[in-house]
């Protein structure tokens, strides 16, 4: 028997943000990074909550929050005797507000609820049970799975991510890619999570370049919005794969940032779980060859589709980019052969990896390592 659930209301579209006025609370405190604090984006959305008597900022979140933070911001919502948490910012603020609560639940005992308000198009954290912390004297990202990690509410503003620059919105926009393919081929993928990232892939597919051009664009920025949560509904319900597994790796060896990791990996992953390496893998080629069709791209077979979705992503890392290659993303040969094995035993442990419609052995890894470790 298979289940599927949605517990986190998502709020989105025109006036979004007045979602936050229906907060009652003493003490509220908001999540966030010390870019949005200084911007007064932080004290836009204290404005919003005006039932709430008194309103905190914690702002020394980070990214790829490290165990050693998330330690740092749970003595601060204790002595702020929070009753309410507003996350707001990219995936980094939202993980680790969801691990500071889940954490400051168990200690109190009190139910507090937590709200999430993104200000990136791409993790889909706002409504997923996954939280990602790092452990950066190990070099480890671990992913933490809990339903008590899903944000009582989610609200989607666009305007909240209009300036966000061309790079960091190719990271993010790659991101969703990533989510939604992997869940679509995932070895729990069902009729609902499919539902999901197909509608999100068509989205992305549409969106993602022009939000890149012109980061001004309202409808671009919202349809990415609504991508990402998408995605995120679709691998809540039936977990990733190695692409994830993979990119934890590099980000917590070399600090690339998860979307960028994803994105460079992302062509690669698709080709070898298609099996497009002469060991093809029929379900998975048929289900991307499926996705080639929904944007526009032929295939008038499973192989042949799955080609041309693979050469769709290659020709948008181009336009969007991305880098191609570990040393054009700041990543050194030496550097890069120290831990290289270390890479790939935690690729094969990494949690997402066990839903990938193929399974991996370290030669595997190593194959679609390959194509990016060149230098």
């Amino acid at each position: 028997m298979q289940k599927f659930k949605i517990s986190t209301e998502v709020c989105f579209g025109k006036g979004a943000l007045s979602a936050l006025e229906t907060i009652n609370a003493e003490n509220a405190v908001i999540f966030t990074d010390a870019f949005l604090k200084k911007s007064g984006t932080a004290d836009k959305i204290a404005g919003f909550m005006k039932n709430c008597a008194h309103i905190s900022v914690y702002s020394d979140i980070k990214p790829d929050p490290p165990v050693e933070l998330i330690a740092n911001a749970l003595d601060f919502l204790l002595k702020a005797n929070a009753d309410v948490v507003v996350a707001l910012g990219g995936g980094s603020s939202i993980d680790a507000a969801k691990s500071t609560v889940l954490i400051a639940r168990k200690q109190t005992g009190k139910d507090l609820p937590l709200i999430a308000v993104p200000t990136t198009s791409g993790t889909g954290s706002e409504v997923t049970s996954f939280a990602v912390i790092t452990d950066k004297d190990a070099g480890v990202k671990y992913p933490l799975v809990s339903d008590d990690l899903l944000p009582v509410k989610a609200i989607l503003a666009g305007e909240l991510v209009a300036s966000v620059p061309p790079q960091i919105t190719a990271d993010t926009g790659f991101d969703v890619l990533t989510h939604a393919l992997e869940a679509y081929i995932s070895l729990q993928a069902n009729d609902f999570s499919d539902a999901l990232a197909e509608k999100s892939l068509e989205i992305a597919f549409e969106y993602l370049p022009e939000a890149y051009k012109h980061g001004d664009n309202e409808l671009a920025r919202e349809k990415m919005h609504t991508a990402s949560c998408l995605a995120g509904m679709s691998f809540n319900a039936v977990s990733l794969g190695v692409n994830h597994g993979i990119a934890h790796s590099l980000g917590a060896h070399f600090h690339i940032p998860h979307g960028r990791a994803n994105g460079m990996l992302l062509p690669y992953v698709m080709w070898y779980n298609a099996g497009l390496d002469g060991k093809v893998d029929e379900r998975t080629a048929v289900k991307l060859a499926k996705i080639a069709k929904l944007i526009g791209l032929p295939a008038f077979n499973s192989k042949a589709g799955a080609q041309n979705l693979v050469n769709k992503l290659k020709q948008m890392q181009r336009e969007l980019g991305i880098p191609l290659t570990l040393k054009d993303a700041g990543v050194d040969k030496q550097s890069y052969e120290s831990v290289k094995a270390h890479i790939i035993k935690s690729a094969l442990n990494d949690a997402c990896t066990a839903t990938n419609p193929r399974k991996l052995k370290a030669h595997d890894i190593d194959v679609i390592l390959s194509n990016i470790a060149k230098f």
